[in-house]
């Protein structure tokens, strides 16, 4: 996608966010963003996917900024808390951000849809809201999403009180929801070794 989407909003609206900040306890402690499928790290797969979609690209890291910053992108750490979860990367993304729209996605989802701006852009002039968020069936995808800057001292006000949960926050701000269900395989992520096994398995 270069230039406009063709809902109109244009590229160099969106920076792009791959968020990986997280702990990885549940694949012993790694950084996600940094484990190996079928040799090369899980970032440069989403990087390859998400690249072509946005006007700029950042990567949301609490660990190994260095390495990241390698890929020739800003690395930006969480502004508020001691491993928020997604929510505060995606705060800290909506406040460096000097595009009206941020473009959420995990780096444990190595095949994000190549069209998920172009899906969550139409879903949000649809409605019209201020976030969109995909979902596959009923089931909600909170970490792709597309966020108005102005969200911003909302979600820290809500993660000031203590929330976590980003679906939570996503539907109290009414997203607009894109449905995915003929694209479920996209986000198949890896959290433990056994997805990571079965995900070298695939093409």
């Amino acid at each position: 996608m270069a230039g406009r989407s063709s809902t109109g909003i244009p590229v160099s609206d969106i920076t792009g966010v791959i968020l990986a900040g997280g702990r990885g306890s549940r694949l012993g402690g790694v950084d996600k963003g940094l484990v190996s499928l079928r040799g090369r790290p899980l970032i440069e797969h989403v990087i390859s996917i998400l690249r072509p979609q946005v006007g700029r690209l950042v990567i949301s890291a609490n660990r190994n900024r260095e390495t990241y910053a390698a890929y020739g992108v800003p690395v930006i750490a969480d502004a508020i808390g001691d491993y928020h979860g997604p929510l505060a990367g995606i705060l800290s993304a909506l406040r460096t951000a000097d595009t009206p729209f941020v473009l959420c996605a995990p780096c444990d989802t190595p095949a994000p849809p190549s069209d998920l701006a172009e899906r969550l852009i139409a879903a949000l002039v649809r409605e019209p809201a201020q976030i969109a968020v995909a979902t596959c069936g009923a089931r909600m995808q909170p970490v792709f999403a597309l966020v108005h800057r102005t969200l911003a001292q909302s979600l820290q006000d809500y993660l000031v009180g203590g929330g976590r949960e980003a679906g939570e926050w996503m539907r109290r701000q009414n997203a607009a929801l894109a449905d995915f269900s003929d694209a479920a395989d996209a986000f198949v992520n890896i959290n433990t070794p056994q997805e990571h096994q079965a995900a070298e398995g695939r093409e």
